[in-house]
């Protein structure tokens, strides 16, 4: 468990040193889930330039539910993961649709909507609603399970989400929540965490040379090596999305040869899922495929 000093200590040092990004100083909660799926596996610093941008243009759920589609598809370029832009989308659509255009603040509605899971779903009920509940992310596992038990290995997925909504502070929900990602992100890293500089290392088993078992119930991690970035489906998917997005609106972008190192046989077959998960329109054009950002 974290103790209520090692709480207080935490809040006093984000309070000093918290980061300064822009969908911090919101919360609303349509604002606050943007920024919740826009900050997953991309930099919390480049998902705040995009944000402003995004609420700017679309700065209700109605707004964004009546966009085009393609628009959306476009104001989402640099972000990557771009399924999550189509399930924001879904998820303004189905809020206006099911909540009269008012985000939830419960967190099982919350998840019910497209692309919220667990953490998100968390995330907007503590900092837009105040809710003392948990969010776990990766930097937040790691921060709660070294303080509480020297590291996260100890806990399975359950006893962590249990370890996390009993410490959240009941009158700083969304402060707490910013703590502990802040913490994570840049002191108590993977590798060389800076425990020297830490507000909490009077009260964390790691820092004092605790290390735990793993929990039982947890598969042994195999390390692999990863391939090349250039190599991945992943990055071959983001030039599909980028080329549709370089066209005119109503346009098809055509690919008739590789992209990169992937053959144009990957390439098709790229497209194809894509066009299924509703990313693309795609069609056989005279020189080959061709694709275009949906209607």
């Amino acid at each position: 468990m974290v103790p209520p000093e090692g709480r207080t200590a935490i809040l006093a040092w984000y309070a000093a040193t918290g980061r300064e990004l822009a969908f911090r100083r919101s919360t609303d909660p349509y604002h606050v889930l943007v920024s919740e799926l826009m900050a997953q596996q991309t930099q919390a610093e480049r998902a705040a330039l995009a944000w402003e941008a995004w609420v700017e243009r679309w700065p209700t759920v109605a707004d964004l539910a009546g966009a085009p589609v393609a628009d959306v598809l476009r104001a989402w370029a640099g972000l990557g993961y771009n399924r999550r832009a189509l399930a924001l989308h879904r998820a303004a659509q189905a809020i206006v649709a099911d909540h009269g255009g008012v985000v939830p603040g419960d967190v099982g509605a919350l998840e019910a909507l497209p692309g919220v899971g667990p953490y998100t779903a968390r995330a907007v009920a503590a900092l837009a609603f105040g809710r003392p509940v948990g969010a776990v992310d990766v930097n937040v596992r790691r921060v709660l399970g070294r303080m509480a038990s020297g590291g996260a290995e100890a806990y399975a997925p359950k006893a962590m989400q249990e370890l996390a909504d009993a410490v959240v502070p009941p009158d700083a929900a969304a402060a707490w929540t910013h703590a502990l990602m802040d913490l994570g992100a840049r002191l108590c890293k993977p590798a060389k965490p800076r425990c020297a500089d830490c507000p909490a290392t009077a009260w964390c088993r790691y820092a004092a040379g605790e290390r735990p078992a793993a929990a039982a119930s947890q598969a042994p991690v195999t390390r692999r090596v990863a391939p090349r970035f250039e190599t991945t489906r992943r990055w071959l998917r983001g030039r599909i999305l980028d080329r549709a997005r370089d066209v005119a609106p109503g346009e098809w972008a055509a690919y008739p040869d590789a992209i990169g190192a992937h053959q144009h046989v990957a390439v098709r077959e790229a497209m194809l899922d894509l066009a299924a998960e509703g990313l693309l329109e795609a069609r056989e054009g005279e020189d080959g495929p061709e694709a275009r950002l949906p209607g």
